[in-house]
This record gives structure tokens, sequence and C-alpha cells, in this order.
């Protein structure tokens, strides 16, 4: 059996199956039981012991204990505050149509500000609303005592099964995968947890990836060129000869250098194309090459401040063909160079790592 459908909600062992029902199955029982000899003995016995939204509650605290919806300030609460609304709702409107759509609404609304969001909790307010339950006792008795009751009894299922909860969250990686790996990882997690998960394998592996993008964007927008930049820049003078700087660039395994007058400021920039632009000459001929670099190198040259941000090199290496960046202290000397290869290498590893 695989972990995990191709779509859709993934598939679980026989063994959590039977744990999961079984313990819907006791779950549900104990509440009812417990519940009927409470109410009995308080005087409460014109009033239900046992509430539908108990149900869905049972299959969200058993099946799904790795839910926020099914954390018990969720279930108690949510339960709770849905009948609240539903009352107040039967007594104060009018047409029950209305009183429905407000019940139901107002619910989510409320639930949502609380922190408490439970899906069961919209059928409690919808209940309250049917019935024409105008008793405020209702939400606390059976409703909050159902609630607490089924909460405890999931937990200590869970707890007897080897499963607590709430379940707890393993902690994330420090690097997403990327796209293309997400598919096994999303299986092999999955797998991992022997549970089902109210998400299904899509709108995961979605996630994963909005959360990579927002992950990159962030690196971006907290990096800056001095975190990155090579400090150890060859550069050339404007009067050397283009036998001295071709020499430079293949002892020390470059594409470009920067070409610095006196005071350290960039005033072009040469590359191995630039100085073989013979493409006929003779490796040899031109080594002994007297002409200097200035009758070589690009004098419009972009360079950048080391306090700029990661983000804004993307354009430039993207969008004007640029492979190489010169960078500059704020006295306009050269104190680095930036490569495409740089800026890959910032985004692929972890954060931490990034700004050493």
């Amino acid at each position: 059996m695989r972990a995990a459908q191709a779509t859709g909600s993934p598939r679980i062992g026989v063994l959590e199956w039977a744990r999961v029902a079984v313990g819907g199955l006791l779950g549900i029982a104990v509440v009812g039981w417990i519940s009927q000899r409470i109410e009995g003995s308080g005087g409460w016995a014109h009033v239900p012991w046992l509430v539908a939204p108990i149900g869905a509650s049972a299959v969200i605290v058993f099946a799904l204990p790795s839910s926020p919806l099914g954390r018990p300030w969720s279930v108690i609460g949510g339960n709770t505050i849905g009948t609240l609304v539903g009352i107040a709702c039967a007594v104060w409107i009018g047409p029950p149509w209305l009183a429905a759509g407000v019940a139901v609404g107002g619910a989510i609304a409320l639930m949502q500000q609380a922190r408490c969001l439970h899906p069961p909790g919209g059928a409690a307010a919808l209940l309250a609303v049917l019935t024409h339950t105008t008793d405020w006792r209702f939400a606390f008795v059976p409703v909050a005592l159902n609630s607490a009751l089924l909460v405890l009894g999931a937990m200590s299922w869970h707890a007897a099964t080897r499963r607590p909860h709430p379940a707890p969250q393993p902690a994330a990686d420090a690097v997403l995968p990327n796209a293309d790996e997400l598919s096994s990882a999303i299986d092999a997690a999955v797998a991992r947890y022997g549970e089902v998960l109210d998400i299904d394998r899509t709108t995961l592996r979605g996630l994963l990836e909005d959360a990579q993008t927002q992950a990159y964007q962030q690196r971006l927008d907290s990096v800056r060129c001095s975190d990155i930049m090579r400090r150890d820049v060859q550069s050339a003078r404007p009067d050397e000869s283009v036998a001295q700087a071709l020499l430079r660039l293949e002892e020390h395994g470059i594409k470009a250098l920067p070409v610095i007058d006196k005071h350290r400021q960039v005033i072009g920039i040469v590359t191995a194309a630039d100085l073989r632009i013979d493409p006929d000459a003779a490796p040899s001929a031109m080594r002994e090459s007297a002409m200097p670099v200035a009758a070589r190198m690009t004098r419009q040259v972009r360079v950048v401040s080391e306090t700029r941000h990661l983000s804004e090199l993307i354009p430039l290496f993207a969008g004007s063909g640029h492979h190489h960046i010169p960078v500059i202290d704020a006295s306009a000397r050269l104190v680095g160079m930036i490569t495409q290869s740089d800026v890959m290498r910032a985004l692929h590893r972890p954060s931490q790592q990034a700004t050493d």
C-alpha cells in the first residue's frame, strides 16, 4: 500500500484506520454515558444529553489529531461560541432563514477572533436556530460539557495508543527542497505521520512552493552585497598591457577584471573576450602585446554599493546581461566583485550562512 495517493487525501495503514474508528466509537459512547448521568442527576432532564455537532467534532479529534481545528480550545470554545451565537439569533431575529445565516456567519467570525475555529461550531449555531433554543444554559449543558468530555476522551485515547494529542509538529528543515523534489518529500512526510492530514497533497505542494518563494524573497531583502561579495578581487590598471591582464585572468581562473585608477575607483572592466578581440591571433602573440588595457576595456561599467540588498541585483543579472558586477564602498573605491554564481549560492544555502 502506498503512503499517499497521487491526488486527494493520503491513505493510512490498517492499524491507524482501526485505531481512529475504535477511538471515535469509544469516545462518543463514553461522552454520551457520562453526560446522560450528569444531566439526569443534576435536574437537566429537560435538555438533550448529547448534541449532533459532537459527532463531527469526534471525526476531527480522533481522525485528524494534527489539525489546529481539533485542538482542545478549538473544540470547546468553537462549539460553545457557536451555540451562544445561535441562541442569540433564535432570540433576536425573527425569520428562521435570516437567523440561520446570521448565526453561522457570526459564529465563524467570533471563532476566528477567539482563535478557536472549529467547523462543528457552525453546526452548533445552526442547531440552536433550527430547534429555536432560547435557553442560554444549553450552550454549557450539554454543548460545553459534551465538548470537554470529548477532548478528555480523545487525549486519553491518543495517549493510550501512543499518539499524543495535540500532536506535536515536526521541526522544519533549514532549506526547502526544489520544486521537483517536493512530490517525493511530501509522500515521505505523510508516511512518517501515519495519519490522515486535513489537507490534500496538491494544496500542500502549493503551500510549500509558496513558502519557498517567500523564503527566497525574505532572504533577498535581508542579504546585502557585502555579505556575499568576493573581497579578494583581482583588478587591472588602465596603463598595464593586455598581455599582463590576460595572464592574470588565466592564473586566477576568472573571466573579468575591473579596471581601477590610482584611487581604486572603477573606470572600466575587461573580460577575456575583450583581450582576445582578434579570434585569428595566436595566444602567444596576444600575450606579447604591449597594447594598454585602456584600449580594450569597456568604459561604461555597472557598479553596485556594498550596502545594496541582494534583491536589487536580480534585475541587473537577469535583464541586462551582466555576469560580473564590481562592488564599491561609500568612497566609490573597489572593495569586491559579485557574479551570478555568488547570487545563486546565496539563495540556496541556509540563511544563517548567507551572512557569515
